[in-house]
């Protein structure tokens, strides 16, 4: 009998990426039975509302709290479980894809409760940025709804890794910014031609920053191990 005759044909997900998805696949679930009428009964079909309703991120919310000085922990929850439910199934699908994408080549150089931890902390660095950047903008903030912060962490730690290596060979350490550089213009170009931009870019480039520099310290060996590979090349 050959080797590996046994193995599997697709490649594992790290449990981590597991976690992360599942939140996604299940709430999507449950909306599709609601919307077939299989669950909620005459609710069902509004479910998603319900779903949004709950989970979605307000900017007030945190300038509520900073004004009165009091932390709402009732509500604090929302600044990460608004990452896992979406406006769509279109959106979604293109969240999960994403996050099991990128999670999968992200856990190869990370811990899992790293990889969780670059996840949530980009949700969250996306959130509180966008909420200082609308208090200066115009206009009433649109609340924060889907995982694209959370998953341009993720491109935020890919890109690190891309950078690592690259600084390690003595190439071009901006090339490894590529990726996101693409998913910018895609971005403009999608929202020139649907006029429906609106301001949570700003959230999705803070994810990716926050992503991008937590790897930085979640990373095997820390920054030790980054300066050491520069150092090598």
């Amino acid at each position: 009998m050959r080797d590996g005759i046994h193995e599997s044909p697709l490649n594992p997900l790290p449990m981590a990426v597991w976690i992360l998805a599942l939140p996604v696949i299940a709430s999507e679930a449950v909306f599709g039975l609601g919307r077939l009428g299989l669950i909620g009964g005459a609710e069902g079909v509004g479910l998603r509302l319900a779903g949004l309703q709950q989970s979605a991120f307000a900017p007030e919310m945190v300038m509520r709290m900073w004004s009165l000085g009091q932390v709402d922990f009732g509500q604090l929850y929302r600044i990460v479980s608004y990452s896992f439910v979406h406006y769509s199934l279109t959106q979604a699908l293109f969240v999960l894809a994403f996050t099991l994408a990128l999670g999968n080549m992200v856990a190869r150089a990370f811990r899992p409760w790293a990889v969780i931890a670059l996840f949530l902390g980009s949700a969250i660095g996306g959130a509180l940025v966008y909420t200082v950047a609308m208090s200066f903008l115009p206009g009433r903030p649109a609340p924060l709804i889907g995982g694209y912060p959370a998953v341009y962490g993720l491109v935020g730690a890919f890109t690190f890794l891309l950078w690592a290596r690259l600084a390690a060979a003595n190439a071009n350490r901006m090339r490894a910014f590529t990726l996101i550089g693409m998913l910018l213009l895609f971005q403009l170009v999608f929202g020139i031609v649907f006029g429906n931009a609106g301001y949570g870019w700003i959230a999705e480039i803070a994810g990716f920053a926050v992503g991008f520099g937590l790897s930085f310290l979640l990373v095997d060996g820390g920054v030790a191990r980054v300066l050491h590979q520069i150092r090598q090349r």
